[in-house]
């Protein structure tokens, strides 16, 4: 059962566990800085009696999450967290065209000694997994589905960057801060007296789908979150107006379920 708050969609919930999808620009847990801020801590603290977090997402990354209601379901999912035993797929936008399929991308990570916050590829780091494949390709961007087999700190980021195809906006990682439809439109003309909006101006990452066991039932569970209004705009104008003649795996892989 879903029910939408005006921010918030909730994909299910029970005694234990709610599964909510996250918008984009909204904190998981209250800011340092700003402790007016929204945040689903709260937000959810003031629906139900007691509520546990049990992993986060960046503040401009939206998509699945789970929070636990009582301490046996948090220490629970913890555990399947901290033992890799939780299913987590991102779909990510890249810049460029990446010509393998498929990636196992096994760089070790560690923080940025010289840009607090940040985190950076280094030997000393800690093991880090991602893997990765490619959905979909168009003339200057990779549509991809990334595995996060570990949950390091900005992982698939750093990851995609080191490889040399960070995600198509990212200010920390990448080269673009927004993407605008006239950077790949043929003869893009605007009215007189406007100013273009981007079709997207935050990181291009949704969290897709969370898979675990239930942590009273033992049941293999998996949630999606659907793509919210600015990811799938952006996927639109790029099949639109950067496509390439051949199709992708992700399409066709669509078409036969």
């Amino acid at each position: 059962m879903r029910k939408k708050d005006s921010r918030v969609e909730i994909i299910f919930e029970d005694d234990d566990i709610v599964v909510l999808s996250k918008p984009a620009g909204v904190y998981t847990i209250p800011d340092r800085y700003d402790k007016t801020a929204f945040n689903l801590y709260d937000y959810l603290n003031t629906k139900y009696e007691k509520i546990y977090t049990v992993h986060r997402l960046d503040k401009d990354t939206s998509g699945v999450m789970v929070f636990a209601k009582n301490a046996e379901s948090h220490r629970n999912l913890n555990q399947q967290f901290s033992e890799q035993k939780v299913n987590k797929k991102y779909h990510v936008v890249l810049t460029g065209v990446l010509r393998q399929d498929e990636i196992d991308i096994d760089i070790p990570i560690s923080e940025n000694p010289s840009k607090k916050g940040l985190s950076m590829p280094s030997a000393r780091g800690k093991e880090s997994l991602t893997k990765l494949r490619v959905l979909e390709r168009f003339r200057m961007a990779t549509f991809c589905e990334c595995n996060l087999v570990t949950g390091r700190h900005h992982q698939i980021r750093v990851h995609c960057s080191a490889i040399g195809f960070p995600l198509l906006i990212d200010e920390h990682y990448g080269n673009n801060i927004e993407f605008y439809l006239s950077s790949i439109k043929r003869r893009y003309n605007l009215k007189k007296k406007t100013e273009e909006k981007p079709v997207m101006d935050r990181i291009t990452m949704h969290a897709y789908e969370l898979g675990f066991k239930h942590p009273r039932t033992g049941q293999e569970v998996s949630y999606r979150s659907e793509y919210p209004r600015d990811f799938s705009a952006l996927l639109q104008v790029l099949r639109k107006y950067s496509a390439l003649p051949d199709y992708s795996v992700y399409r066709e892989k669509t078409h036969q379920e």
